[in-house]
């Protein structure tokens, strides 16, 4: 087990936040991944790391691993949704470097996850979590949702329930919103 991984078994073990974890062979893809996954329950999570055009803000976006999202379209909701809160324009998007996802997230290329806000301190980072994660028809059993994520290293799945998940949210503090992403 990585250092990075254990470092978020440990944060939720601590605050008694219920999850189950599993192994198995690296999956940096969503394509890769799929081949790992146990059959759960869960939703399984696509993440991506972007940043706007000006680099000094940075968005972490998660939504149903079996959707893509166009760039464009994203810009337009997000830049909604930041200018309806009183908040700048997120402008044009772009995805984030290596660089600046090691120095927000602590986190690599394909590991990326909504875990690696443990590793944002100064809490720069944003979270967008599409609306539909909240959904009742996205999940096997609507009495239990469930999502997957890397646990910050793509050799492992943590599953963990919708709501344990926000407990998670509130504990490292960054801002985040539900937003219809597609």
């Amino acid at each position: 087990m990585s250092e990075r991984q254990e470092k978020v078994l440990a944060f939720l073990r601590e605050h008694n936040i219920p999850f189950s974890c599993y192994e198995h062979p690296e999956g940096k893809t969503i394509e890769e991944a799929k081949r790992w996954w146990r059959q759960d329950g869960s939703v399984h999570c696509k993440n991506i790391f972007m940043r706007n055009h000006k680099g000094n803000q940075h968005y972490l976006i998660c939504f149903h691993c079996d959707h893509d999202l166009d760039i464009h379209d994203l810009e337009a909701r997000l830049k909604a949704a930041l200018q309806a809160q009183g908040k700048p324009s997120c402008g044009k998007l772009s995805f984030a470097s290596p660089e600046r996802m090691m120095k927000y997230l602590g986190l690599e290329p394909g590991s990326v996850s909504p875990f690696g806000l443990i590793n944002d301190r100064e809490h720069h980072v944003h979270l967008f979590l599409d609306a539909g994660l909240l959904d009742d028809s996205n999940y096997p059993n609507p009495d239990c949702k469930t999502l997957s994520f890397h646990p910050n290293d793509c050799r492992g799945t943590v599953v963990i329930s919708l709501e344990d998940f926000e407990r998670y949210l509130a504990l490292v503090g960054n801002t985040y919103e539900f937003l219809r992403l597609y």
